[in-house]
């Protein structure tokens, strides 16, 4: 009996054993495998990519058939060269320097416009009687290099200012923090809306012992009409060659449609999308992020078109600004953009998504000390 009992155990043991590797194969057979892709990043992890990050955490590129990574920026990082390189497939920056870089015989093209409205400032103390753009003449003016320079360098060459000339204007290397300015070493800065800005506001003012506020700046935005330079920022672009795969249109269409549905997330849990960004770790605090990612909203937000999607006239205001002011020499031609692939991303979550944020409408943000 023993023996019976034995080999009956054994026999259960080894039916259990394949059922379990049946199912096991099953389930991986029913998983699909993962296009595995690379988005590079403008800057470090930060709010400003807050919706790739969203994208991400919530598992809208898993359920799109991705496994992205998302490849931080740097100073020394130029993201335009990092995908013409191969090490993305993707990458996000400014409009003017994707136009800038097709210039000079980079073939890359702009495939969604995420950011709606120019973020870019540049600031001046009230107290220095620097009112315009055209009183920074002889003065030290802050712009960061590689880049960061195009609206700034069209707003001075529109004054009659010629950044490369030093008669002109003193053009200082302005580190990625606005230390230069609070200790008035600078006479102008370059400020986002949603990052130096902060920064500033977040420091004590020696004099009163409280943190700086509004009145004490005299801001310079690039796209007010008094300025009138201000151009398409964060945009994702890919290679023409990647892009004229037929293998790679589904992937481009996934990518899109996972990465605005992460943009539209943030739209509605700022404060969520907030954590998120912190959780993937940041230089600055939350009070600092929580700011940042009000501010990428009201850039992204509403939107007419569509997320990811401008229009002509945006378009082309841009690239004629960029062509009077010195950004580029020509116009530039057809091939640089397109937004058929946004547009199928977009016709698929039209039915059932807000793609417009017509009744978006910013959140209440008290600036902490520091950011924390």
């Amino acid at each position: 009996m023993k023996r019976k009992t034995l080999l009956a155990v054994a026999a259960l043991v080894l039916v259990a054993a394949a059922v379990t590797a049946a199912l096991g194969m099953s389930r991986a057979q029913a998983a699909p495998k993962l296009t595995k892709v690379t988005l590079q990043l403008k800057w470090v992890t930060q709010s400003q990519f807050a919706g790739y990050y969203a994208a991400v955490a919530k598992g809208y590129y898993k359920n799109a058939g991705l496994d992205v990574t998302l490849k931080v920026g740097g100073p020394d990082i130029t993201p335009e060269q990092t995908v013409l390189g191969g090490q993305a497939q993707f990458g996000i920056d400014w409009l003017p320097n994707l136009f800038a870089t097709r210039e000079k015989g980079g073939k890359i093209v702009s495939i969604a416009q995420v950011f709606a409205r120019s973020g870019m400032t540049e600031l001046t103390w009230k107290d220095s009687g620097i009112t315009s753009i055209a009183k920074m003449r002889g003065k030290k003016v802050g712009v960061w290099c590689c880049g960061n320079q195009p609206e700034l360098f069209a707003a001075l060459n529109k004054n009659g200012i010629n950044p490369s000339k030093s008669s002109d204007v003193r053009i200082v290397n302005q580190p990625f923090d606005m230390n230069l300015f609070l200790q008035r070493k600078i006479d102008a800065a370059a400020a986002m809306t949603y990052n130096e800005m902060a920064q500033v506001l977040e420091t004590t003012n020696p004099k009163t012992g409280k943190l700086y506020t509004l009145k004490d700046l005299n801001i310079f935005k690039m796209a007010s009409p008094t300025v009138g330079t201000g151009m398409l920022e964060d945009n994702i672009f890919t290679t023409e060659k990647y892009l004229n795969d037929a293998a790679n249109k589904t992937t481009i269409v996934n990518f899109l449609k996972a990465s605005f549905q992460g943009w539209i997330y943030c739209r509605d849990h700022v404060n969520d999308c907030t954590d998120i960004v912190l959780h993937n770790g940041t230089a600055l605090g939350h009070g600092h992020q929580l700011w940042q990612m009000n501010e990428i909203n009201k850039l992204v937000w509403p939107n007419t078109s569509g997320i990811g999607h401008v229009t002509k006239k945006a378009l082309s205001t841009t690239a004629l600004i960029a062509k009077t002011y010195g950004v580029t020499k020509k116009l530039t031609g057809k091939g640089a953009v397109t937004y058929q692939y946004a547009d199928q991303a977009l016709n698929q979550l039209k039915p059932t998504t807000d793609i417009y944020g017509s009744n978006y409408k910013p959140i209440p943000v008290k600036v902490t000390a520091g950011g924390k």
